[in-house]
């Protein structure tokens, strides 16, 4: 009957072990867990939490404070772009026929206009640029008015005129639209995410904007240089022949441009408009110390160290430049080849500004222009006024269930608040193993938790009070008030768990956050109130051998 083997037993008793140790690090102030440096806090532990669990609870934006941003992408740039790509990729296959004659395809508004030299060369023109329309990826997306077959470009002829007119298709542009925002999501991320600040939030918002909140971040505009600059990176040769003014004008000889600099003592430079190198061939960057002084380590692909070494080998003596986003942040002299692929960027840098170049290199570029259209900070003061209401709101209600099952079950109500507090500490334990972001929403997430814990205890205990009623021995009635309890609990935890994963998926920020410890508190709450509870019964009945039960 009231049986557990010794092994259930330890793997009980090892779960509940499990989320004590999860959880103790919400306890134990950061500076006892993480070594500290130049006053703030690394990810290196101390003492004996580098053998333990050491991460805490991360708090959301609405507890914690930080930045909520939102982005609307500049899709009218994007649109342009590939109007400028379809028109050239329109003149490369033109001039592959040696018998059509064209101008060069230009962009007028919204088309690309090929202008044919002769009437007999309009159905050869015509057939060689259908090959430029391509199937549209999500062509069936509801909504976007496409179908399956839908094309990329859409085409028009005018005989009279000799002209051929090309234009993207709504289902094209919708396309566009979705991979172009996708993108810059996934960049967003990157370059976020690498900085170390805890558990951002990035989402899609509406058609074009992107919602960033970032919480314990209290520099907004940090974030808004960090999302929007370019990250553009390439290696030019100095032209040190041209002779530039105060102003920054000169005589450049074709293939050479002006740029601006960093460096106050030589605002201008003029370099190659070819690049030796460019930032497509980068495969990683990482910020570093050197003599003292904060650099940017890179490091090329094969390709990238091959064309490298093959520059730097022919212009010894001479500098190159390194420009970023048209602006050329360091300009060092070639010393001697430099053939292994890797380099380091030195330009007066701090040591954030080293690791945001860092982060900007390795995310990669945005697909396109990003402008804040909205700016809100939340101050910690707020979220503190929030953790507390929302930490007394707990204790409240946890105070208020343990006296009722007191009241109203007596020793098996001391068994269901055992059980209780333990979900609780399973909770906590989880959010903190897995990194999860605690928002307000959550914390309601876990005061209802609480509320079906005891729901469940409430059908069990109920249950045996019934079968102890209706004559049955103890260990009976305990035993059957458990067994045919389980059905119920299961059908109620599995169906709101189901809402809370539709949630998840479907939610953004709070709401997902209110998901997750909705979710994660259902688990906990069918192991705590049925496996635990009956477990501590178990234990109780086989040590007290009571002839009745008290209900």
């Amino acid at each position: 009957m009231l049986y557990f083997s010794p092994w259930k037993v330890l793997v009980i008793l090892g779960v509940v072990l499990l989320g004590v140790l999860f959880s103790i690090p919400n306890l134990v102030p950061a500076e006892q867990r993480f070594e500290t440096r130049n006053g703030e806090i690394t990810e290196e532990a101390r003492g004996v939490w580098r053998y333990l669990p050491r991460n805490s609870v991360n708090l959301g934006l609405d507890l914690r404070g930080g930045a909520h941003l939102v982005f609307e992408v500049d899709l009218q740039e994007v649109k342009e772009r590939r109007l400028e790509n379809l028109a050239e990729e329109a003149s490369v296959i033109l001039r592959r026929e040696p018998v059509i004659n064209t101008r060069r395809p230009t962009v007028i508004g919204e088309e690309v206009v090929v202008q044919i030299a002769r009437d007999d060369q309009m159905d050869a023109a015509w057939d060689r640029v259908q090959d430029l329309a391509q199937p549209v990826g999500n062509a069936s997306v509801p909504g976007q008015g496409g179908g399956f077959g839908a094309q990329t470009v859409s085409f028009t002829r005018d005989d009279a005129e000799r002209t051929i007119r090309m234009t993207i298709t709504p289902e094209a542009l919708a396309e566009i639209q979705t991979r172009t925002v996708t993108q810059s999501i996934e960049v967003i991320r990157r370059r976020i995410d690498e900085t170390g600040l805890t558990e951002p939030t990035i989402a899609r918002q509406g058609d074009a904007r992107v919602l960033v909140q970032v919480p314990g971040e209290g520099d907004p505009q940090r974030i808004i240089e960090l999302v929007n600059t370019t990250a553009s990176m390439s290696f030019h040769l100095v032209d040190s022949t041209v002779s530039i003014d105060a102003s920054g004008n000169g005589r450049t000889p074709p293939g050479v441009e002006i740029l601006p600099t960093e460096n106050p003592g030589e605002p201008f430079l003029a370099v190659q408009r070819r690049a030796m190198v460019s930032g497509e061939n980068l495969t990683s960057a990482s910020s570093a110390q050197q003599n003292g002084q904060a650099v940017v380590q890179f490091q090329f692909d094969t390709a990238g160290a091959q064309a490298f070494g093959r520059a730097t080998s022919q212009n010894v003596g001479r500098r190159f430049a390194i420009v970023l986003d048209d602006v050329i942040i360091s300009a060092p002299r070639i010393r001697s080849p430099i053939l292994g692929g890797s380099g380091i960027i030195e330009g007066g840098f701090t040591f954030e500004s080293a690791n945001d170049l860092s982060i900007l290199l390795n995310a990669g570029a945005l697909p396109a222009r990003l402008t804040p259209v909205e700016q809100r900070t939340v101050t910690a003061g707020l979220g503190q006024d929030q953790i507390e209401a929302g930490t007394l709101a707990v204790i409240v209600g946890f105070v208020a269930v343990i006296v009722f099952m007191l009241i109203a079950y007596g020793v098996f109500g001391i068994f269901s608040n055992l059980a209780l507090l333990a979900n609780v500490t399973l909770i906590l334990g989880a959010l903190s193993g897995l990194q999860a972001s605690l928002t307000l929403p959550g914390i309601a997430g876990i005061i209802l938790t609480i509320g079906m814990a005891v729901d469940a205890n409430v059908l069990i205990f109920e249950r045996i009070r019934e079968e102890s009623r209706a004559g049955r021995r103890p260990a009976d009635a305990i035993e059957t008030g458990y067994s045919r309890a389980l059905s119920a609990i299961l059908d109620a935890n599995i169906t709101t768990f189901i809402a809370a994963a539709v949630l998840f998926m479907l939610g953004a920020g709070p709401v997902r956050g209110f998901a997750v410890t909705l979710g994660i508190g259902i688990i906990t709450s069918v192991f705590t109130a049925y496996t635990l509870s009956r477990l501590l019964v178990a234990i109780w009945f086989k040590l007290s051998k009571p002839k009745t039960l008290g209900f």
